[in-house]
């Protein structure tokens, strides 16, 4: 099942690869701006082909302006 999951990028995580705050990241989230899972405990965690599509520039039409 591992082989087949994605990997899930925390919030700081996220941050760092867009070089913003990692409130900034749950501000996003919460704005619909991309898409988030949500732990057992309640934690985001964000798709990282999602992210990575994000910092290419494919956006989707839900996350077209990240506010930069």
């Amino acid at each position: 099942m591992e082989s087949t999951s994605e990997r899930l990028l925390t919030p700081g995580e996220v941050a760092a690869l867009f070089r913003v705050d990692p409130k900034t990241v749950t501000r996003w989230a919460a704005a619909g701006r991309i898409s988030s899972i949500r732990t057992p405990g309640g934690h985001r965690r964000f798709r990282e082909s999602e992210v990575h599509a994000l910092l290419r520039g494919e956006e989707n039409a839900d996350s077209a302006d990240l506010g930069r």
